[in-house]
């Protein structure tokens, strides 16, 4: 019981993050229509940009906050210079452009700060506590508790507020948008912008667990992706069911199926996207579309 407990924690916490970025690619899918395929790159030069303002002596708290706050705005950059160009392209180039964009910035963080892997200390601290029979970090803690934080908050603006009732009309219906005064394309951007940030606090927050490469957020992409098509990729909340069930349910196959271990828990995330695109293509809370005969 106690080795379940403790797997089932450490599941949650891994979900947490998977959640967070999955999150971010349902944000970008909502708005643009668009899979963002470098939105672990993205995240993956924030959390570089994080490590670069510790290193020069800044507190963690304000690398923190100042990588959010350049995401942001690198976020908008993308969508305004790259994305919206893309507006009357077919579906494939996006994909293409997405795959350079995810090219190109790994390409950048090599260039600037090598392959050679390094250390980003936890803001929340290396202690454990007890949780039951469970042993859980105060950095796993809090991070689930920020992420929690930060998807509610974004939950209230997309359902509580006018700016969020803008972003969604605009998302479904753009033209209708336009007619009331509200500008689609500004939400577009406002939705590349808060997805990059929330990508960027994700990578952030689990650099102390998997420590700063070139290569850290590669995995975590898969398994963010398999999360929001198992949620839904046009659903925050199935993007945070979804993140979190993949968490928990890899951990546990890696820990109680032998031929899988530690190794091949990847193969949770690409089972998860196969089976869902074969039984339900829009996933768990996904809206079914009606098709015309």
């Amino acid at each position: 019981m106690a080795r379940f407990s403790q797997q089932l924690v450490d599941g949650v916490s891994a979900g947490a993050i998977y959640a967070a970025l999955a999150l971010a690619l349902v944000l970008v899918y909502r708005t643009t229509n668009l899979i963002n395929f470098a939105q672990g790159e993205l995240a993956l030069l924030s959390t570089y940009v994080a490590w670069q303002l510790h290193a020069w002596g800044l507190p963690l708290a304000t690398c923190l906050i100042g990588t959010v706050a350049v995401a942001f705005v690198a976020g908008a950059g993308v969508e305004r210079l790259l994305v919206r160009r893309l507006e009357r392209r077919d579906q494939l180039a996006a994909v293409i452009v997405t795959l350079g964009l995810y090219l190109i910035v790994d390409g950048l963080v090599r260039v600037i700060w090598g392959a050679q892997v390094k250390t980003l200390p936890s803001i929340f601290g290396n202690g454990l506590v007890a949780v039951g029979p469970a042993r859980v970090s105060w950095d796993s803690i809090g991070v689930v508790a920020v992420l929690a934080a930060v998807v509610g908050a974004l939950a209230l603006i997309l359902y509580r507020t006018r700016l969020g009732l803008a972003m969604r009309v605009a998302a479904d219906r753009p033209d209708a948008c336009a007619l009331v005064g509200v500008s689609p394309r500004r939400m577009f951007m406002l939705g590349w912008a808060l997805a990059s940030a929330l990508g960027a606090l994700a990578g952030t927050l689990v650099a102390p667990q998997l420590f700063v490469s070139p290569d850290m957020m590669s995995g975590v992409l898969v398994y963010a992706f398999a999360g929001a098509v198992l949620g839904g990729l046009d659903s925050p909340l199935g993007a945070i069911v979804g993140g979190i069930a993949i968490g928990v349910v890899e951990n546990l196959a890696g820990s109680y199926v032998s031929w899988i271990g530690p190794d091949l828990k990847v193969l949770v995330a690409f089972g998860a996207i196969l089976v869902v695109l074969l039984v339900r293509p829009e996933g768990l809370f996904g809206m079914r579309r009606a098709v015309r005969a």
